[in-house]
């Protein structure tokens, strides 16, 4: 039997101005202003993981405000998100020369957070694009800022 670290859902959250997710040749999905988000899940999360997350990216202050301070939520601006499911985010890299995926969450269970945490944007009412799971995709941004966070659910 396989035995697992206490991991959290992660995700690599980016402020953009614009952002795309390209399957081959096919847009799959485009943004103007607003959040990238990279979501990895690991195999201890739950629903419970992705409710936190969700909240907090729909009201985390990072646009900023007339005064230039951060102070305004992608709610408040009116902007979109794109997730993306990226479980490269749980590659450990300590040892050898070829990343280890054991923390990442088997296929089917990512596959039903992810669709999961993107119902949840997408329950406050938000502009919610998405990435294709386990398609290679190639992501394109233009970073705000530059302002980037990771947020651990726990």
């Amino acid at each position: 039997m396989l035995m697992h670290t206490k991991c959290y859902m992660r995700i690599v959250l980016q402020r953009v101005t614009q952002a795309s997710v390209d399957v081959g040749v096919e847009r799959v999905a485009s943004i103007g202003p607003g959040i990238l988000a990279l979501l990895a899940v690991t195999h201890s999360d739950t629903s419970r993981q992705a409710d936190f997350l969700a909240d907090k990216i729909v009201h985390l202050r990072i646009f900023s405000d007339d005064a230039g301070k951060m102070n305004r939520s992608v709610k408040d601006i009116g902007g979109a998100i794109v997730v993306v499911s990226q479980f490269t985010l749980y590659g450990d890299c300590r040892k050898g020369r070829r990343p280890s995926f054991d923390k990442a969450a088997s296929p089917e269970h990512a596959r039903k957070l992810y669709e999961y945490f993107i119902e949840r944007l997408k329950a406050e009412n938000l502009v919610v694009a998405t990435g294709v799971f386990q398609a290679s995709m190639q992501v394109s941004l233009i970073n705000d800022g530059p302002v980037t966070f990771i947020l651990d659910s726990d």
